[in-house]
């Protein structure tokens, strides 16, 4: 049952991509580990304007329930500069939400700072990306 949740979850994020056409997915894999009930979706999907962005999940069965367990999302603007990642390494635990945090950086003067964050899926990075794409 867990495999059928990944391989309906992978689909989910597939069709959601390349139904977009404002993006060229240069990348997108899924890599299973069955032995250990994980697998790990990675992507990297170029923008119109040149900006990008590169994600990568990791995701754990429990029973029929498939976890995001570990996840980083990073977006960054046409030249390669950082505008934004959601991540939850566990680096900054004096955030009200740690491990779950955001990465911003102030395009102006490159500062980056950290915000509490929850954990958001894909299509949640995207619509925040659209609000950059098409200012």
């Amino acid at each position: 049952m867990a495999v059928v949740n990944l391989q309906r979850y992978y689909a989910r994020i597939y069709s959601l991509l390349h139904a977009r056409r404002d993006c060229d997915v240069e990348a997108l894999t899924l890599e299973e580990f069955e032995r250990e009930r994980f697998a790990v979706v990675e992507g990297r999907i170029q923008f119109w304007d040149g900006s990008r962005l590169v994600f990568t999940e990791t995701l754990t069965t429990r029973g029929v329930t498939l976890v995001k367990t570990r996840y980083a999302y990073q977006y960054h603007d046409e030249q390669g500069r950082l505008r934004f990642r959601y991540d939850n390494a566990p680096h900054h635990p004096q955030i009200a939400t740690h491990p779950h945090h955001k990465h911003v950086v102030e395009p102006r003067s490159g500062v980056e700072r950290i915000e509490a964050a929850t954990a958001p899926n894909l299509d949640e990075v995207l619509r925040e990306i659209e609000g950059f794409v098409y200012l």
